[in-house]
């Protein structure tokens, strides 16, 4: 066998041993890129030693050949030692902790504080005006034609509720508990819807104002005396 092909085997057998300790695109293998150094020094003495079945001479040649192949054979290793997905050759951050969300070069994500949703702002409760019996009459007796002095009332509060801020106007009637049940229902049906149709009259949008009745279900004195029977016949505007 001649000189070159003494030398060709050496090297052969030297890459052989490396490739075989070194090929692990995992990065788990013993010898990969960041073990350059010690592959190099595997490679001299691999190289060397089978130089030396030759001659003395021959084993120094073969040493720095097999040093020289080693590291190169490491190096171009791709491995991922600390598996975080981005292979050793361009990762910035070696030996990131097992489980860290990494950018493209291998370094952990900026981490942020949770963001926390602004609550929302409850809704605003509805503005309630009470026009009830007390002082001046808004209904005739068992009528749900409005009285002089509940036209003036209502005209008076005309301003804010034209308001734009005013977007919905309910209307709701209540009765006392003088009748029966479901006539005082019907009562304060009328009465509420003499009220909207009242301010619709007065340029209120139709849009705008609704009525409803809530007969003597919701009373707000005591049914008992004079005084507070007049309060519970009354009309509620609701402004939203």
């Amino acid at each position: 066998m001649n000189t070159l092909s003494k030398t060709a085997v050496s090297l052969l057998l030297a890459s052989s041993l490396l490739n075989g300790c070194a090929t692990h695109s995992d990065g788990s293998a013993p010898l990969n890129q960041r073990t350059w150094p010690v592959c190099s020094l595997l490679g001299g003495l691999v190289g060397g030693g089978l130089g030396a079945i030759e001659s003395s001479s021959w084993a120094t040649g073969a040493g720095v050949a097999g040093a020289i192949a080693g590291g190169l054979i490491c190096y171009a290793q791709d491995g991922d030692e600390d598996g975080d997905g981005v292979f050793d050759r361009r990762d910035r951050c070696p030996d990131t902790p097992k489980g860290t969300a990494v950018d493209h070069m291998g370094c952990p994500l900026p981490q942020y504080p949770p963001s926390t949703p602004k609550p929302e702002a409850p809704a605003p409760a509805p503005e309630v005006i009470t026009l009830d019996d007390q002082g001046q009459v808004l209904f005739a007796f068992d009528s749900a034609q409005l009285s002089a002095p509940a036209q003036q009332r209502l005209q008076a509060l005309l301003p804010k509720l034209g308001d734009p801020s005013v977007t919905a106007i309910r209307v709701i009637g209540h009765t006392d508990s003088v009748g029966a049940d479901h006539y005082n229902q019907g009562l304060s049906e009328r009465r509420a819807a003499s009220v909207a149709q009242y301010l619709i009259g007065q340029g209120l949008s139709p849009a705008k104002v609704n009525s409803q009745g809530r007969g003597e279900s919701e009373p707000v004195a005591d049914n008992d005396t004079d005084e507070g029977r007049a309060q519970n016949r009354r009309v509620e505007l609701h402004l939203n």
